[in-house]
């Protein structure tokens, strides 16, 4: 028990070592040890710093911290309609998330969903923008940075499915891998007819927000914003959970798979993680072994 309370101290200190930094932040090294999770107390700032939100230089992070603020804080959040719809979401939502239970949180989802649409006038809002959102609006003190982080997010997956992909595309893609890597999943999946697009779809789309335990999805992204192609990496992410719950999902019939899989139960993170690096890898190699590729 000591040991472990040592760990985490230590831990702890060499994360708040780079970010008392004076001068400069160091990003590489902040990375190096994100990806092997944050503490809990350090993530907001921590998180900033991974998604771009506030800059290494230090010189002059009061001056720009204050003019995110004020930017923020004159953005439009009316949308009654939409607002609606939002409270209806983040009601579900806190069902499924009793810590983010709270009047307190209801307004902040609100307004930083429809400050977002407000502001990107071509984004429609969509129910999974509140998954999407909950861990900013959780981990984050200020509403502000909660704001900027979902935006920096909320962009990278708008460019990767228009300017990479398709969603499409990306889901066909992980068809051939899942085929390919799990053969015997996926059959069974064919025999109990289990509609695999219902699910994958949201998971690939939405980051595994919707289905994840929001302690695993917290954890998962500590490591997904210390990467500079996380959006790349999850595909491979999502087939290591199913690779880890091959036995469990074959002893269920299509109804039960889909529960499951729409509901994910807890799992070890950091097992997911070491998966998913040793699929990408194998993934890589036969690409480069074979004639063409199939990805």
């Amino acid at each position: 028990m000591n040991s472990n309370h040592d760990e985490a101290q230590s831990n702890y200190n060499d994360f708040n070592e780079i970010l008392q930094s004076e001068v400069y932040v160091d990003l590489e090294r902040l990375r190096m040890l994100a990806r092997h999770g944050v503490p809990n107390e350090l993530r907001g700032e921590v998180w900033k710093y991974l998604l771009g939100v506030q800059q290494a230089d230090r010189s002059k992070e009061l001056s720009m911290s204050k003019a995110r603020k004020d930017d923020y804080l004159q953005m439009d959040k009316t949308d009654p309609d939409v607002a609606k719809r939002i409270r209806g979401e983040v009601s579900r939502l806190q069902r499924r998330v009793p810590m983010l239970d709270g009047r307190h949180y209801l307004a902040r989802f609100e307004n930083v969903i429809i400050a977002y649409l407000n502001t990107n006038r071509d984004a429609e809002y969509h129910p999974a923008m509140v998954s999407l959102c909950a861990p900013f609006i959780y981990v984050l003190d200020e509403e502000w940075d909660a704001y900027y982080c979902f935006e920096q997010v909320m962009q990278a997956l708008d460019e990767h499915y228009t300017m990479n992909t398709t969603v499409k595309e990306s889901v066909a893609k992980f068809m051939t891998l899942f085929r390919y890597i799990l053969p015997e999943l996926c059959n069974y999946f064919e025999e109990e007819e289990v509609n695999i697009h219902e699910w994958i779809t949201s998971w690939l789309q939405y980051m595994l927000s919707r289905e994840m335990r929001f302690e695993d999805l917290i954890r998962l992204w500590d490591a997904y914003f210390a990467m500079p192609d996380f959006l790349e990496f999850h595909p491979f992410v999502c087939l290591a959970i199913l690779f880890n719950f091959r036995e469990s999902l074959e002893d269920l019939e299509q109804s039960e798979i889909r529960t499951m899989l729409l509901c994910l139960p807890y799992m070890r993170i950091e097992r997911v993680l070491v998966e998913a690096y040793n699929l990408r890898h194998e993934s890589m190699e036969r690409q480069l072994s074979e004639d063409g590729g199939y990805l």
